[in-house]
C-alpha cells in the first residue's frame, strides 16, 4: 500500500472519570533558526507520573507530532501517564544522523526537564512509534542511556541498507503509478521541515517524492547521506539489528505478514537477534495484514493491540 501518512490504530473507549487532559507544545532543541517541538498530554494531576513517548512514522520524509494514536491517548487518560509526542527534522532535508540525534536529544530533554516542566517521571518511560518512528524506537534504545524500560515498535524496521530499501521496490513501481524525477523533487524544500501537519499539502507531495525513492532504490542514499554500495560500514550504527547492546530493553513488535511497505522480516529478522543474546522480546504477527495492519483480521488486529497496551502498563508500573 502507499505510505501511511497517519498510523491507524484501533479505538479504545474512554471511561467516565477519567482524568481531563490538555496539550501543551514545547522547544525541545532548536538548531539555528530551526524550533523543534513536542507535545505533552497531562491531566491536572499533581503527581510525578509515568511517560509514554510516541515517534510519528513517515519514512523520516513526512508526518507529525500532532498524528498520536487514539488508542494510545486513551490509554494515557486512564493510566494517568504523560504522554509525549515529539517531532524530528525531516529528510532529505537533513539526513538520518540528524534526524538519529534529534530523537536521543528529545529523550535526554524529557529526562532532564521533564519532572519540572510536566511532572514527568523519567525513570519510568517507555518508548513507541510506527513504521519509521517504530525503527526510531527500536535506534533509540541502542543509543538513549538510562535505557527506557521498554520498546514498542508498530510495523517498525531493524536496518536501513537491505535490498527492500536499497533496490527498486517491485511493489511500488506495479502497484503504484510511476513518479517522474521532476515531479518528485519539487517536494523538497528550501528550508528545513520538522513536520509537515495533517492534511498539509507539502504531505501529500513528499509522498510522491517518498514513491520516487522506493520505485528507484533511492531511499538509503538520499535520506542517510550514505551511498549503501560504498559506505555500508557507515551504516551500520543506524541499523538496530547490527547494534544491539547487551542491555537493550524490552522489546515489543507488531507487524502484518503481507507488509508491501515494510517487509515483515523486518521485525521478524529483529526477534530472532534478540532471541541470540536472550533479551526479553515478543513480535506480534498479524497473519494477511499489510502495513498498518491494513486488511487484517479486526479480532486479531485489536489482539494485536491489547497486547501493547498491556506491554506498556506492565513496563509502566
Amino acid at each position: 500500500m502507499p505510505i501511511c501518512l497517519t498510523v491507524c490504530m484501533s479505538m479504545a473507549v474512554a471511561l467516565a472519570g477519567e482524568p481531563d487532559v490538555r496539550k501543551t507544545t514545547h522547544t525541545y532543541k532548536t538548531v539555528g533558526a530551526v524550533k523543534i517541538q513536542a507535545d505533552v498530554y497531562r491531566s491536572a494531576s499533581k503527581e510525578t507520573r509515568p511517560v509514554l513517548v510516541w515517534i510519528h512514522g513517515g519514512a523520516l520524509i513526512v508526518g507529525s507530532r500532532q498524528s498520536v494514536p487514539r488508542n494510545l491517548l486513551d490509554l494515557a487518560k486512564k493510566e494517568d501517564y504523560v504522554l509525549v509526542s515529539i517531532d524530528y527534522r525531516l529528510a532529505p532535508e537533513v539526513k538520518l544522523p540528524a534526524i538519529a540525534d534529534d530523537v536521543v536529544d528529545a529523550l535526554r530533554w524529557i529526562r532532564k526537564e521533564g519532572s519540572k516542566l510536566f511532572r514527568g517521571d523519567p525513570d519510568r518511560l517507555v518508548i513507541s512509534g510506527g513504521s519509521a518512528g517504530g525503527y526510531l524506537t527500536l535506534l533509540a534504545g541502542t543509543r538513549v542511556e538510562p535505557r527506557p524500560r521498554g520498546l514498542v515498535a508498530y510495523w517498525g524496521y531493524g536496518d536501513v541498507d537491505g535490498d527492500w530499501y536499497t533496490k527498486p521496490s517491485e511493489w511500488y513501481r506495479t502497484k503504484t503509478p510511476l513518479v517522474p524525477r521532476e515531479e518528485a523533487l519539487k517536494a523538497i524544500s528550501s528550508t528545513v521541515l520538522t513536520e509537515t501537519p495533517p492534511g498539509a499539502p507539502e504531505g501529500k507531495a513528499r509522498g510522491q517524492l517518498y514513491r520516487y525513492f522506493r520505485q528507484n532504490g533511492l531511499w538509503t542514499k538520499e535520506v542517510t547521506g550514505f551511498d549503501p554500495a560504498t559506505e555500508r560500514s557507515k551504516l551500520d550504527v543506524y541499523c538496530p539489528v547490527r547494534v544491539i547492546p547487551a542491555d537493550y530493553p524490552p522489546t515489543l513488535m507488531i507487524h502484518g505478514t503481507n507488509d508491501d511497505d515494510v517487509p515483515y522480516e523486518q521485525s521478524a529478522a529483529l526477534a530472532r537477534a534478540l532471541a541470540a543474546k536472550r533479551l526479553p522480546h515478543e513480535l506480534v504477527t498479524v497473519a494477511g495484514a499489510g502495513h498498518g495492519l491494513a486488511g487484517g483480521d479486526p479480532k486479531r488486529v485489536g489482539a494485536a493491540h491489547a497486547k501493547a497496551l498491556d506491554f506498556i502498563r506492565a513496563h509502566l508500573k
